[in-house]
């Protein structure tokens, strides 16, 4: 089967979501054609990912969220006019959309949280199938657990999540355990999407922090820490635009830009990881047995981070607080149930997507005992 990927390009979790979806379709006989990816004036598209995906890559523009002053959380107000005043351009995006699921010859979409994707089924009705995959949508299940977080921005949460996927045939949510399906919602709940390398790596008992920030200003909180804690040693990672590949402050702070490679392997090495909550990150920390900080960005990530941690990957916090982080360390015991659920994960979603497929193929042919009575 033919497949096209869609994919929103904000932080690095669907990136790397894609690359493994990709890789084990591949696997099992079936072609990626082509991935377009949302683009926006904040988002740079990581080398990484060009690097690692087979399918040609093109991109369109599409919504994001704009950061506080600060550039820490989200400014909903801010990204909600700068979003309005680009809805003509997102109009173009769509009808691009519906013309690349038309002309690649597409039997099935794969849909990456991607709002314009939804909005795009809504609107003109593609014939093609889609699924759409993500940690995101067990937000629509029944019985997710929400964090005491504003009504209002859980509201505004979820129905975005709704739109991301109107018409869908089908929502694979991606979870840090098992949950029954949802059937009211097409909601079936599968593991994480973990890379081959992250099973592959031998993790390690290293002595540093090990970070990832969607948001390059946590970096003030980090560095704070830093002219306390000068003996700790910290690697930080960011996507901050128009500065060197390593930022080295001194020897035992150093920034670095986006690369997968040398993300994994300092994690599998790290003593502790402490990031913005993303969902993808967090799984690769728990698979390798990592203690974790969790500073969410957004109400996405504070859903994110709570999920997390009732699920005993680590603690939450305000700010970078690696004091915390290390001494929660201390006391860390890896949740062993979650690593055999995530290495379930290529048999359950290419078993759901095949099923989609078997379901889409199947004619039903009328006999004559429809129309004569026998």
């Amino acid at each position: 089967m033919k497949f096209l990927f869609i994919v929103q390009g904000e932080g690095r979790g669907h990136f790397t979501q894609a690359i493994t979806l990709e890789d084990m379709l591949l696997r099992n006989g079936h072609e990626v054609v082509e991935v377009l990816v949302g683009k926006s004036s904040s988002r740079t598209l990581p080398g990484f990912f060009n690097r690692s995906i087979q399918a040609p890559v093109k991109r369109f523009t599409s919504p994001n969220f704009l950061p506080t002053t600060e550039n820490k959380r989200a400014n909903l107000k801010k990204s909600f006019v700068y979003n309005l005043i680009r809805t003509p351009e997102y109009f173009r995006s769509m009808c691009y959309i519906d013309q690349r699921i038309k002309e690649t010859g597409a039997e099935v979409v794969i849909n990456f949280y991607e709002l314009l994707t939804g909005l795009t089924y809504a609107l003109f009705r593609p014939s093609v199938p889609y699924v759409c995959v993500g940690h995101q949508y067990l937000f629509l299940h029944k019985n997710f657990e929400f964090p005491r977080k504003s009504m209002i921005q859980l509201s505004i949460l979820r129905f975005f999540t709704r739109l991301t996927s109107l018409r869908a045939n089908r929502r694979l949510a991606l979870s840090f355990h098992k949950m029954n399906p949802d059937r009211a919602e097409g909601i079936t709940v599968v593991p994480p999407l973990l890379r081959r390398e992250v099973a592959a790596i031998q993790p390690e008992q290293g002595n540093y922090i090990h970070g990832y920030m969607v948001n390059s200003g946590f970096a003030d909180s980090v560095e704070a820490f830093h002219v306390l804690h000068p003996e700790v040693p910290m690697h930080f990672f960011w996507d901050k635009q128009d500065v060197d590949e390593v930022i080295k402050v001194d020897a035992t702070l150093s920034f670095h830009q986006i690369d997968d490679v040398k993300f994994l392997n300092r994690m599998a090495g790290c003593r502790a990881y402490a990031s913005t909550a993303g969902f993808e990150s967090i799984c690769e920390a728990m698979y390798l047995g990592k203690p974790v900080l969790m500073v969410p960005a957004h109400i996405e990530q504070d859903c994110n981070a709570y999920d997390a941690y009732r699920s005993g990957a680590g603690i939450i916090g305000e700010s970078f607080d690696l004091e915390s982080l290390l001494r929660f360390a201390g006391t860390y015991v890896p949740n062993k149930e979650f690593i055999r659920w995530a290495r379930s994960s290529e048999r359950q979603i290419i078993g759901e997507l095949e099923r989609l497929i078997d379901q889409q193929s199947v004619i039903t042919v009328p006999t004559l005992t429809n129309y004569f009575p026998i």
